[in-house]
C-alpha cells in the first residue's frame, strides 16, 4: 500500500513545545464552577446580611463607667443612630463627639455588641485639685488639665492656692507650670498622707506648702525630688508624730518643729 501524506507520532515522542510567550489555559470543571458561584452567593448573603436584613440593627445603647455623668447625657451626646446596620457604625466619630463635647471624660470605648447593641465604656477623670474660680471651682485632674467647673467641693479634693502673683518665679514660670507642679506633688505624696492635704499653697516655684488637718503643715520647696521627699516625710511624721511642721525641701537635712 501507499503510505498517505499523515504520519503517526511514535509512541512516548513528547509534544512539539508551544511557542514562546504562549500560554495554555484550563478550562475549570463543573465542581470548580460550583465551588466559586457558591462563594460568590455565600458572600453576596453576608453583605445582604449585614447591611441589607433587619438582623443585625442597633436597637440598644448601653454605658457603663459613669460617676458624675449620667448615662443618659452621655448617650444623648454619643448620637447612636439607633435603627442603622451595626456594622455601619462610625465607632470613632461617637468617641470624638463625646470627648469634645464631654470634657470630664477621659477616655471612652466605642464597641459594638452583636447582634444589636453599641456599648459605651466610659472612664472620666478624677480630680487631684480644686482651683477656685470666683464662687465656684476648677476641678483639676492628674494630668494638670481643668476639665469642669463645680459650684460644690466634690469631698476629700483639696484646694490649690496660687499666691505667686507678685514672685519672681512668674517670669519664668507661668501659672500653667505653678499648676503642673502643685499636681506633681500631689501625685507623689504617699495615699495616707494625700487623704489629709487640705490645701496646697504655691507662693513661688520654689515654696509649694501643704496644709493638712489638725493645723499641720508640710514645706515642700520645689516639686523636684519628690519621690525622695515623699519618703524622707512618711519617716519624719512616724518620727515626731506630735510634730505640727515638717519641712522636706531639703530631703537630705529634713526638720520638724511645733507640737
Amino acid at each position: 500500500m501507499v503510505a498517505t501524506g499523515t504520519t503517526s507520532r511514535p509512541q512516548g515522542a513528547s509534544r512539539r513545545p508551544s511557542p514562546p510567550g504562549t500560554r495554555r489555559f484550563k478550562v475549570p470543571g463543573p465542581r470548580a464552577l460550583l465551588i466559586a458561584l457558591g462563594l460568590v452567593l455565600l458572600a453576596a448573603g453576608a453583605v445582604w446580611a449585614l447591611y441589607g436584613s433587619d438582623w443585625f440593627r442597633v436597637e440598644k445603647v448601653s454605658t457603663s463607667g459613669t460617676k458624675v455623668l449620667t448615662p443618659a447625657e452621655v448617650e444623648r451626646v454619643a448620637a447612636v443612630p439607633v435603627g442603622a446596620p451595626l456594622v455601619s457604625v462610625d465607632t470613632d466619630a461617637i468617641e470624638a463627639r463625646l470627648r469634645a463635647a464631654l470634657p470630664r471624660i477621659d477616655s471612652v470605648d466605642v464597641v459594638r455588641s452583636w447582634p444589636h447593641g453599641i456599648g459605651l465604656k466610659v472612664t472620666e477623670r478624677r480630680p487631684v485639685l480644686l482651683l477656685q474660680n470666683g464662687g465656684k471651682f476648677d476641678e483639676v485632674d492628674a494630668g494638670a488639665v481643668r476639665f469642669a467647673t463645680v459650684t460644690t467641693p466634690p469631698p476629700g479634693v483639696p484646694r490649690l492656692v496660687l499666691d505667686a502673683a507678685a514672685s519672681p518665679s512668674l517670669r519664668r514660670f507661668d501659672t500653667e507650670r505653678l499648676l503642673d507642679a502643685a499636681v506633681g506633688v500631689t501625685g507623689e505624696l504617699p495615699e495616707k498622707i494625700a487623704q489629709d492635704v487640705r490645701v496646697v499653697r504655691i507662693t513661688s516655684f520654689d515654696s509649694i506648702t501643704l496644709e493638712l488637718g489638725k493645723g499641720r503643715s508640710v514645706f515642700w520647696g520645689s516639686g523636684e525630688d519628690g519621690p525622695a521627699k515623699a519618703r524622707v516625710l512618711t519617716a519624719l511624721m512616724k518620727a515626731t508624730p506630735k510634730a505640727g511642721h515638717f519641712d522636706v525641701s531639703a530631703p537630705t537635712a529634713p526638720a520638724s518643729s511645733g507640737s
